[in-house]
């Protein structure tokens, strides 16, 4: 059956259908030639994708500072956060030093990132290889992929669907950083319908379910959810 693609623009929709070996993406660019900015995905679980194209809500990816820790301390802390990271530790503020300096020095391969909502700090996404932790890669189906864990830490951003925005922005960074990897691959707590809705709407789809250990000696059951990078996203060589 064919896959279509919908764009929504100033106030219009285009449709059309995805031609064999395109990516989603890259039919919704290409649906809208004249706009000003990329189109973002909202929901591509269906089997019409939509797409929308929004001047008024911009996303930025930029590299976590030392700076960010005490925002990291409160989001960690925030009762919808602390209900799924518990597992990580405590969200102190020597905890959260210790646990995110290496990695924001780069002498760790796991990369954090904050997401920027108009200029404002809302939350944060870390990324690896999976391969670069072997014990889980036992785990995961497809150790050559990206892992990635995120979480959108201001209250008054949650249930707008600012993590799917923000989690799409990350997608594309990381497409561009990682040009050879065919998959993304996240694990949310099976209990967490609304990451994992937000995954779905994304593309990601449900593989899965297994048992991961916790830093804090649990064990909490996810779901494996695999993004296929060229059906979705394509290559970074296709045209913006």
């Amino acid at each position: 059956m064919p896959v279509e693609v919908a764009v929504t623009t100033a106030g219009a929709v285009r449709r059309g259908v995805v031609p064999a070996g395109e990516a989603w993406l890259t039919t919704a660019r290409r649906l809208v030639p004249d706009a000003v900015v990329d189109p973002v995905a909202v929901d591509l679980s269906g089997p019409l994708k939509h797409f929308v194209v929004d001047v008024d809500l911009r996303v930025a990816v930029r590299p976590m500072v030392h700076g960010d820790l005490p925002d990291v301390v409160r989001w960690r802390s925030a009762p919808h956060v602390r209900r799924w990271w518990a597992g990580d530790g405590p969200a102190t503020p020597a905890a959260v030093r210790e646990r995110y300096l290496p990695a924001i020095a780069g002498d760790e391969p796991t990369r954090m990132w904050v997401w920027e909502v108009n200029g404002r700090s809302v939350g944060l996404v870390q990324d690896y290889r999976i391969s670069d932790h072997p014990e889980y890669a036992l785990l995961t189906p497809d150790p050559a992929a990206v892992g990635v864990d995120y979480l959108v830490g201001e209250p008054d951003r949650v249930g707008r669907g600012v993590g799917t925005r923000c989690l799409w922005a990350w997608a594309v960074h990381a497409r561009a950083r990682y040009p050879e990897v065919a998959a993304f691959f996240a694990a949310p707590d099976h209990r967490n319908r609304a990451s994992l809705r937000v995954l779905a709407k994304l593309g990601f789809v449900e593989g899965l379910w297994f048992d991961e250990p916790q830093e804090d000696g649990t064990v909490t059951t996810v779901v494996g959810c695999t993004l296929d990078v060229g059906l979705v996203l394509g290559s970074d060589d296709d045209p913006p």
